[in-house]
């Protein structure tokens, strides 16, 4: 493809992303992840689909005022709601592509069976934080979360891998993270270790994994308190740095689930 195509294809997405809810959208060609050679090379899209040219990132936000109440129902209920959200919409991204003539299909926002088999095998076959850092949406912070200016790590991605050759965006060069290091000090299973030098924490998955399957049993999952505590994101000036008083988050936890309290 010349340059105006590829711009006038690039611009058909981005009109189709909008119309289907999406907040941000970002693209990356697949050079990326050999450029950088952060992960294994097992987990590049290239390697998975050797005739994949971009990888386009979608992503939506959390509302502050839900995944503060975190965790209860009330959390869970717009996580499953953005997961639909985004799976739909990647689907009918890839399926525009495809009637434009180009390969393409979608990588689900988590793709795994159940959370128990994170437990003992706590990773995804493809990584969409990877995915939105080379695609210009964020830097990734201290929690192994995407960050990103307009809502810090308060998004859910999804990715749709796609032949076509979009110019890919400019990538953040620096880093949105700040070290204040609130997602270690308030995370329930104390699974960051920061080390010195480092500006990404060490991470116990396994000890994550087995939480968010406890919270599961009880009907409240996931977590998400070290993201509902992040300050980083322009959502903050929208909401401030609570938005649910603390009776507020204790009404919220005292329904819908095992945890729930009888008044």
């Amino acid at each position: 493809m010349d340059a105006a195509t590829k711009s006038d294809l690039k611009k058909k997405i981005k009109r189709e992303a909008i119309k289907l809810g999406m907040n941000l959208i970002g693209f990356a060609n697949v050079e990326r992840w050999s450029e950088f050679d952060e992960i294994n090379p097992a987990y590049y899209p290239q390697t998975i689909w050797p005739w994949s040219k971009t990888v386009i990132v979608l992503a939506v936000q959390i509302y502050l005022p839900m995944i503060e109440t975190t965790p209860s129902v009330v959390y869970s209920e717009l996580y499953n709601t953005t997961n639909r959200m985004l799976d739909e919409s990647a689907y009918r991204l890839a399926n525009f592509l495809n009637r434009h003539g180009f390969r393409a299909h979608f990588f689900p926002r988590d793709c795994y069976g159940d959370i128990s088999v994170l437990v003992k095998k706590p990773e995804a076959a493809f990584s969409h934080v990877i995915a939105g850092k080379y695609a210009g949406l964020g830097t990734i912070g201290m929690n192994h979360t995407l960050l990103t200016k307009e809502y810090g790590p308060r998004i859910r991605l999804v990715s749709v891998i796609t032949d076509a050759e979009i110019t890919p965006d400019p990538m953040v060069k620096k880093n949105l993270c700040i070290q204040c290091g609130l997602c270690a000090k308030n995370c329930p299973m104390q699974a960051f270790t920061p080390k010195s030098g480092k500006e990404i924490a060490e991470m116990d998955q396994f000890k994550c994994a087995a939480y968010h399957q406890k919270l599961k049993n009880e009907f409240r999952y996931p977590c998400g308190v070290c993201t509902a505590v992040c300050p980083i994101g322009d959502d903050r000036k929208v909401y401030g740095r609570c938005s649910v008083s603390p009776d507020g988050i204790k009404h919220c936890q005292s329904f819908g689930s095992k945890n729930a309290v009888e008044d």
